[in-house]
């Protein structure tokens, strides 16, 4: 059987791979110039590749799709991706939150790993080889049209990622095929991307808090609540508890959430008072943007000022029970105004994609189109950082290439 798989990414070049060691023919097609470029990017450089964690505990970390997912993880589990790559001569460590790196920390050893396990099997690698339609006949697949011409296919699977991160190429090419075959999409959004705010924040640009509480209301319903690290930015707030923020909410507008900041989470109310009437009582002489340092670091001491109504010259001394609770509650229940997401220019993952209910679980094969399959970023499923999302594409992209 002869199978042309669609995209040299992470799901494409795993499917590749798995249907060659099947015993399949195969032709991948990449576009670009060079494999996986967009596994380049990831983990800032390093690739964080996978979560060394057991398949339940994986699928509470996936947003959406998680049902669908559940065979596809647990038949090509993290162990699994982590034993081929091991197995394929690339070291791995398991780092903090049990994210998985290669030893090395370059994302491009990842890559390379992966093509030559592909070339071991015998793939045929078409670089700079743009797939421009999916051919059928009869409701099945015969092929793929190729900027370069036909190539003939008994399978294809379509690998080609989403929108997020244009520039290595997800342009959204899968998304028309599918649409083309006769499938419908789920609607598509950026996720786990930055936030951006009014400009109150400015002065905060560069500063990164460790432990702060980030929550998102919409009309007084909990969305989103959790602690962790946040950074201020140019155009509002990104950092890792954002970026979770942005795949709960990505649907969500954000001009109808409720968005606010806990400096101190570890104080609660009646405690941090305290510590207000002790900081200002031993400093009273002082300016309250001088005291206020104590607390918050310093760009960020003016918009918290300013959201509680207090000039920043104004005696410690002179501050009235009314004006420190409302800096307690700036310090408590900082308001973002929140703008709208960043764009698939900087989300790491695209939301929604192609309908699950119009693939097999168990293969990822096209229920409207015979040997038309779809794996990876292309599909409606994704899930929260820590190296989930290239496991979903890992595991999709094995089914995907070891079906028949």
């Amino acid at each position: 059987m002869r199978k042309a798989v669609i995209g040299g990414g992470a799901s494409g070049l795993m499917a590749a791979y798995s249907a060659a060691a099947a015993g399949h023919e195969v032709v991948l097609l990449e576009k670009n110039e060079k494999l996986g470029k967009k596994i380049y990017i990831t983990g800032k450089g390093r690739c964080n590749l996978t979560n060394d964690c057991p398949p339940d505990e994986f699928l509470e970390h996936v947003m959406r799709g998680g049902k669908f997912l559940r065979g596809a993880i647990y038949r090509f589990p993290p162990a699994a991706t982590m034993k081929f790559f091991e197995e394929h001569g690339l070291p791995l460590k398991v780092e903090r939150g049990n994210r998985v790196f290669p030893q090395s920390d370059k994302a491009s050893d990842v890559t390379k790993t992966l093509e030559r396990a592909c070339r071991e099997r015998g793939v045929d690698i078409r670089l700079n080889t743009a797939a421009t339609g999916i051919l059928t006949e009869n409701g099945h697949v015969r092929g793929v049209q190729t900027d370069g011409g036909t190539v003939e296919a008994d399978c294809v699977i379509v690998a080609t990622g989403g929108l997020a991160y244009p520039s290595t190429g997800s342009t959204g090419d899968g998304y028309r095929f599918a649409k083309e075959a006769g499938h419908s999409l789920d609607s598509l959004a950026p996720s786990l991307v930055g936030l951006e705010t009014d400009k109150k924040t400015s002065s905060a640009q560069g500063i990164s808090l460790k432990n702060c509480v980030l929550t998102a209301r919409r009309g007084g319903k909990v969305l989103f609540s959790e602690m962790g690290e946040l950074l201020f930015t140019h155009y509002g707030v990104s950092g890792p508890l954002v970026l979770s923020m942005s795949s709960v909410c990505c649907f969500v507008r954000v001009e109808e959430m409720q968005i606010t900041i806990d400096f101190k989470p570890a104080l609660d109310e009646k405690t941090l008072d305290a510590r207000l009437v002790s900081d200002f009582s031993e400093r009273c002489n002082e300016q309250i943007k001088s005291v206020m340092r104590g607390l918050l670091p310093a760009g960020l001491v003016a918009p918290v000022l300013e959201a509680a109504k207090l000039s920043p010259e104004k005696r410690a001394n002179s501050v009235t029970r009314e004006e420190r609770a409302n800096l307690l509650r700036a310090l408590k229940s900082f308001e973002i105004g929140g703008k709208h997401w960043r764009g698939f220019e900087e989300a790491v993952v695209t939301a929604g994609g192609v309908s699950l209910s119009e693939l097999d679980p168990k293969t990822m094969q096209s229920k409207k189109v015979g040997g038309l399959y779809f794996c990876g970023e292309v599909i409606s499923a994704d899930a929260l950082t820590g190296g989930f999302n290239l496991q979903i594409a890992f595991s999709t992209g094995f089914l995907a290439g070891i079906a028949h």
